[in-house]
């Protein structure tokens, strides 16, 4: 049956749309295999745990946005890992919305220079928990659009060249705003990463400082409108002596910019084991001439609670000192009594020695000399 002539603007649309549409449909890129694939427009991909992959999968879908890769055996970002596996590729984009990259408990131990090359709209990048051994000077380059990198756990086992070679990796990423570097085993803090200027938090929980000293404390310092970076240091063996003087005042003048500061504690010395860094003063972190022995390392010196220590020892001491001579006191007439009896006891034990002396000298208790022995042999024979 014809259309009524009413319902011709009704029905005549719908053929142009839907193929319209089918014009604008294209089939979706396959899913990488051992990886599951989520949502649409922005697409996510996270590849089975365990699986075995020992390189990035080649064939992402290039309108990937999340892409998350756990439990895996990489051991080696090469460069342009993810833009083809090779420098020929690295000119060419092969993931252009891709913006957080997921990366931990990979046994990753390497990552070389241009490793992420081909990702420009990388924001957020994590290498958690993977034992980092070498990390490429140029490993973070043509990241212009990253703002978060966590790097927590990840580089303990890389050695003392480790710090250096962070310092030179995190110069390109002029707008990061979140860094992670917690549980690395850290004596200090990577000058680069006081040095960026967007920089919004830093994670150095967990690691091996014993303080901040005066430069780095200036370097978090920002001039105009600049944000000035929140410091999260709590689980860091502090000492407690001089060096931590200029800490201790930064931290009272800005509190707000150290969230775990009442989670501060020092390692040392001995006396303030354990104690809040925010609850002492100045004068509690005790500092004197020769205080480093020869290898330069700190030597404990006796704050005022231990001097305060010994003063109460003393004050112990003088009382158990009074009570004695109150019991002597009370005890006067005994103790005389007694003292008299001992000085009688010796009296007569002196005179009963210079009697046994006596007796022992007078000549007339000698023994009679004994006669010779010839004389006694011809005393028989004379006669007489």
């Amino acid at each position: 049956m014809a259309p009524r002539a009413g319902q011709r603007g009704l029905w005549s649309p719908l053929p142009g749309l839907l193929v319209v549409a089918a014009a604008l449909s294209r089939p979706a890129a396959p899913c990488p295999f051992q990886c599951y694939c989520f949502g649409s427009p922005r697409l996510l991909l996270r590849c089975a745990s365990g699986a075995e992959l020992r390189q990035p999968p080649r064939d992402v879908p290039p309108d990937a946005r999340n892409l998350t890769i756990v439990g895996a055996n990489l051991t080696v970002l090469r460069a342009a890992a993810f833009a083809g596996g090779d420098e020929e590729a690295t000119d060419g984009v092969r993931l252009p919305l891709l913006t957080a990259l997921r990366l931990t408990h990979n046994n990753i131990e390497v990552v070389e220079d241009g490793a992420f090359d081909g990702l420009p709209s990388l924001a957020a990048l994590d290498l958690s928990h993977n034992p980092l051994r070498a990390l490429g000077a140029l490993a973070f380059r043509g990241l212009p659009a990253l703002r978060s990198l966590q790097l927590n756990h990840a580089l303990a086992r890389g050695g003392p060249g480790m710090l250096e070679a962070l310092d030179a990796a995190l110069a390109p990423l002029a707008e990061l705003r979140l860094l992670g570097l917690a549980g690395n085993a850290l004596s200090r803090l990577p000058p680069a990463a006081l040095r960026l200027t967007r920089l919004e938090q830093l994670d150095a929980r967990g690691n091996a400082l014993t303080s901040l000293g005066p430069d780095e404390l200036r370097a978090l310092e920002r001039d105009g409108d600049l944000p000035r970076p929140r410091l999260l240091l709590a689980d860091n063996p502090l000492s407690c002596g001089c060096t931590s003087r200029p800490l201790l005042a930064w931290l009272h003048n800005a509190t707000e910019r150290v969230p775990d500061a009442r989670r501060l504690r020092c390692a040392s010395p001995r006396a303030l084991l354990d104690r809040p860094l925010m609850d002492l003063d100045e004068a509690r972190l005790g500092c004197t001439d020769g205080e480093t022995n020869e290898r330069g390392e700190e030597v404990d010196v006796a704050g005022p609670e231990l001097e305060a220590s010994y003063v109460f020892f003393g004050l112990v001491l003088a009382l158990i000192g009074l009570i004695f001579l109150m019991v002597l006191y009370l005890n006067r007439r005994g103790i005389q009594r007694w003292m008299r009896n001992l000085r009688e006891a010796c009296r007569d034990q002196m005179e009963g020695y210079h009697y046994r002396y006596e007796q022992d000298a007078d000549p007339r208790r000698a023994p009679a000399p004994a006669a010779p022995a010839g004389s006694r042999a011809t005393s028989p024979g004379s006669g007489l």
